[in-house]
């Protein structure tokens, strides 16, 4: 059975492993963990949950450790997603810790992550709009980021954002002399197209989930007329079985429009989209996962990543 004792990390990495409970490492780790060691470009498929941000966090952390050299940035479609991916990153560190890391995300104060990279922080993670913000403010220079991660690809691709992921890793060295790990939840060809054009010589890891999800959520579809939806909504968020809801909706404005109406049926409800600032949706998702709020609406973007309970 491989443990991360077999890894060979630092022993101050090690140490705070052992401390959150981190032993056998999940399938994903397992495979990437040891190639990206090795300097190795990775082309990884992995669903949200099989703890692919330790496997290139822990790698990253180490040569960190290693080698003065070594700057990181990861790059992911949220900015939810981004603060988890900091925070794990964090806990991975020891408070006595030398290593920085900072976030760059819309929503938060531009000025504060100025301020923050201009002290050279060894990783920074961040949504593509806000790290080209700093490209073009040249706040954040990328050619010393030999380690690039491009986390949830796929998704990155729905929304639009390659064009901007594209003149991110153009920043960065050349391909031959960075280590680049991409993650996808699909390898479709636009993804293989992309993977080609930023990896060296990857190689893959594609890790099955061990549950399909028909086999462990109960799944009930409701044919309903625009008119006929919120009545149907609200007898659902009525049943007294219903105790944490998220209502997804496609776009900001009609995330707003259901909000203010659940608030007037007297509904005690959060709000997740672009247009609410950074500070308001952390203490939104705070209030959710806690169970201080029942329901938060939120549009279909804010759904990859987010880790609740």
């Amino acid at each position: 059975m491989t443990t991360f004792q077999d890894f060979a990390l630092p022993e101050a990495l090690q140490h705070k492993l052992d401390a959150l409970g981190f032993d056998k490492p999940t399938p994903v780790q397992e495979r990437a963990i040891p190639a990206a060691l090795e300097h190795r470009d990775i082309l990884g498929s992995a669903q949200t949950g099989t703890g692919k941000t330790a496997a290139f966090s822990i790698p990253l952390l180490t040569k960190i450790m290693n080698h003065a050299d070594v700057y990181g940035i990861i790059v992911t479609p949220t900015r939810e997603l981004a603060l988890q991916v900091d925070e794990q990153i964090r806990a991975f560190l020891s408070p006595k810790s030398k290593i920085r890391s900072v976030v760059l995300i819309g929503g938060a104060s531009i000025e504060r992550q100025v301020q923050a990279l201009g002290k050279r922080p060894k990783i920074v993670v961040g949504t593509p709009g806000r790290i080209l913000d700093h490209l073009e403010r040249k706040s954040l220079d990328l050619s010393e980021f030999n380690y690039v991660v491009l986390d949830e690809t796929d998704r990155m691709l729905d929304m639009g954002f390659i064009p901007q992921v594209k003149r991110i890793v153009r920043g960065t060295p050349r391909k031959e002399d960075r280590q680049t790990l991409l993650f996808s939840a699909t390898f479709t060809q636009d993804i293989m197209n992309l993977a080609r054009q930023w990896t060296f010589e990857p190689i893959t890891v594609e890790i099955e989930p061990e549950r399909v999800a028909t086999a462990s959520v109960d799944q009930k579809v409701y044919l309903v007329s625009s008119r006929e939806r919120f009545s149907v909504l609200m007898d659902l968020l009525k049943d007294p079985a219903v105790e944490s809801v998220i209502i997804f909706a496609n776009r900001r404005d009609q995330v707003r429009r259901l909000y203010e109406k659940l608030r007037k049926e007297g509904v005690q409800c959060g709000m997740l989209s672009g247009e609410i600032t950074q500070a308001k949706r952390t203490k939104t998702l705070e209030n959710f996962k806690s169970g201080r709020s029942k329901v938060m609406v939120a549009t279909d973007v804010a759904g990859r990543g987010i880790h609740v309970e």
